[in-house]
């Protein structure tokens, strides 16, 4: 068993953004109970202690914790490399002054679209010019800047306007994530999931900006895996290399493993190295000898482990099938009737996708 070189820390699922395909659980009132300075300090602290290397400050939004400048302050004590993940809302001069004298090495700024309507009404907030205006204070500090873009059919036609905002903005790395359909983007699944000629598109726009830019910006495109033949090795394989802990102290393998039927360890009840080591939940899907056919016997099992085991719960309600994304899934028939759905809804009209909600 290897040690995590990486630890996400969702401080909070407080957002002033409520985006369509928002990656947070449905029931965000049970985690309302969040850890305190003092507890995210010594969960950080275990963190080290275990090996991990990377400290991945998320949410929610994390620059909702008036506590988030200690933490990077702390964590950077310990020589983490600090990530701070933001809707940049609330990144003031001054607050950004204080990140930047706390240690934090990196800035990764979430963007919707390429322009202020379209952002807005995909954020379900005013916010676009905030994001412009917090990216340009980024590189003026001397942070290297990631912007992440969530891809999906209200946006991805416009990806290359979307490339050209990031050149402008002095990305140093662009991610062009599709939508990963898991809690509120399931919900509005019927909505988002775009069209095979949509994606073939923008692929070729993405192609073209990568060398135009080559040595200049790195561009990182993600596929949906509704449309790929094979799934992705979710986290670079279960519990293998990192770990999340979410608002209330629970601890997973991956972002979305709070809708698993496994119990959830608790930083407030055991160590992060026994959760590590021992849990049910770190302990479910590791390695291959968990796997039933048809990934027992296949070349790839220790290439994808057998997939997202999130979204084999989420689509067939059993945590241990194969992946449906993988085309020798008994169930991949789930994901074909979902990607023709898309198709046939190509130039027609597509349901309107449900905000996520505003906690209050």
């Amino acid at each position: 068993m290897t040690s995590p070189y990486g630890m996400l820390a969702e401080l909070t699922y407080d957002c002033p953004l409520h985006c369509p395909y928002c990656s947070n659980p449905l029931r965000m009132g049970d985690y309302d109970d969040e850890l305190t300075t003092a507890e995210w300090q010594r969960v950080i602290g275990e963190g080290r202690e275990l090996g991990v290397l990377q400290l991945h400050l998320s949410g929610g939004e994390p620059l909702r914790r008036r506590d988030v400048v200690d933490i990077v302050r702390f964590g950077s004590g310990l020589g983490l490399y600090t990530n701070l993940i933001t809707s940049a809302v609330g990144l003031s001069r001054r607050r950004a002054e204080q990140l930047r004298e706390a240690g934090l090495d990196h800035v990764q700024l979430s963007v919707q679209a390429h322009e202020a309507t379209a952002s807005d009404q995909i954020a379900g907030t005013p916010s676009f010019d905030r994001k412009v205006a917090a990216a340009h204070l980024v590189k003026e500090l001397g942070w290297p800047l990631t912007v992440n873009v969530v891809l999906h059919r209200l946006n991805i036609d416009r990806i290359s306007e979307i490339l050209a905002l990031t050149e402008d903005l002095g990305a140093d790395r662009v991610e062009l994530a599709n939508t990963q359909y898991y809690a509120w983007a399931l919900r509005n699944r019927a909505a988002l999931l775009p069209s095979r000629a949509q994606i073939d598109r923008a692929e070729e726009v993405v192609r073209s900006a990568r060398e135009r830019l080559a040595g200049q910006v790195e561009i990182i495109y993600v596929l949906p895996d509704y449309y790929s033949r094979y799934p992705k090795p979710c986290m670079g394989g279960w519990g293998a290399h990192q770990l999340t802990v979410v608002p209330n102290g629970d601890v997973l393998p991956c972002p979305a493993a709070h809708v698993l039927p496994l119990p959830h360890p608790n930083v407030r009840t055991e160590a992060l190295s026994a959760i590590w080591s021992d849990s049910p939940m770190f302990q479910a899907f590791r390695g291959t000898g968990w796997m039933p056919e048809p990934c027992r016997s296949c070349p790839r099992r220790e290439i994808d482990f057998g997939g997202c085991r999130c979204q084999a719960f989420l689509l067939t309600g059993d945590p241990a099938r194969t992946d449906p994304v993988c085309v020798l899934s008994p169930d991949h028939g789930i994901v074909t009737d979902a990607v023709r759905a898309a198709n046939d809804r190509d130039g027609a009209k597509v349901p309107t996708p449900r905000p996520h909600p505003r906690d209050t």
